[in-house]
C-alpha cells in the first residue's frame, strides 16, 4: 500500500518516477501561515492543541499537528489534510486580537530526507550548518537549497523535513538524488 501512495504521490507532485531510497513525498498535508502578536501566542496554541510559546526556529508537535515558529511573529501550522478544525478553533482561541490565518496548502509540498548522510546531502547546496549541534532535532528555518527556498525541519538525529513550493519540487528532488549518488547507504 506504501508503494501505491509513494506512486500516487509523485505523479501528483510531478517527481521523478524513480526517488532516492531516502527521499519519501510527505502525506497530504494542510498549511496554515499563522501570524499574531506574542500577546496572543499562549491563547492560539491552547485553541489547537500546540505549545506556541517557543524560541524562533524551533518545533513543537502534538498529536498529529506540528507548529514551526519561523519568526517573531510567524508561525507555519502543518496538520494531516483531512484537519479542517484549525481555523474555527484559532479564530474562536484569539477572538479580539490582531492575527492573519492564510491556508498555504496549495502551494507547498513536503518531502523527508532520511538516512546517515541526509545532512551532508543537503549541506552540498545550502549554506547553513546543519551539524547535530548547531542545527538540532526540533530546529526549523526558513532557507535555501540551490535556488529553491524551502522551509527545513530537522524531524530526528538523520531525519529532516523540507516545505517546498509546488513548482520547485522536482528541481529540489532531482538535486537530490544526483547528490545522494555521492553517498551511497
Amino acid at each position: 500500500m506504501a508503494d501505491i501512495a509513494n506512486a500516487v504521490a509523485r505523479r501528483s507532485l510531478n517527481l521523478p518516477g524513480r526517488l532516492d531510497r531516502r527521499i519519501t513525498p510527505s502525506a497530504p498535508l494542510t498549511r496554515f501561515v499563522l501570524r499574531l502578536p506574542d500577546a496572543a501566542v499562549a491563547e492560539a496554541g491552547a485553541a489547537i492543541g500546540l505549545d506556541l510559546a517557543m524560541p524562533i526556529n524551533r518545533s513543537v508537535t502534538a498529536g498529529d499537528r506540528s507548529a514551526l515558529r519561523l519568526g517573531p511573529d510567524e508561525f507555519l501550522i502543518l496538520a494531516p489534510a483531512h484537519d479542517d478544525a484549525i481555523p474555527a478553533a484559532l479564530a474562536g482561541g484569539v477572538k479580539g486580537r490582531s492575527s492573519s490565518l492564510v491556508d498555504v496548502s496549495h502551494r507547498q509540498t513536503a518531502i523527508g530526507l532520511a538516512g546517515p548522510h541526509a545532512a551532508a546531502m543537503l549541506n552540498a547546496l545550502c549554506p547553513l550548518d546543519l551539524g547535530p549541534a548547531a542545527f538540532p532535532p526540533g530546529m526549523a528555518t526558513r532557507t535555501v537549497f540551490a535556488k529553491a527556498d524551502i522551509v527545513l525541519w530537522r524531524t530526528g538525529v538523520a531525519a529532516f523535513h523540507l516545505e517546498i513550493w509546488r513548482s520547485f519540487a522536482p528541481y529540489v528532488v532531482a538535486l537530490l538524488g544526483d547528490i545522494g549518488r555521492e553517498y551511497p547507504d
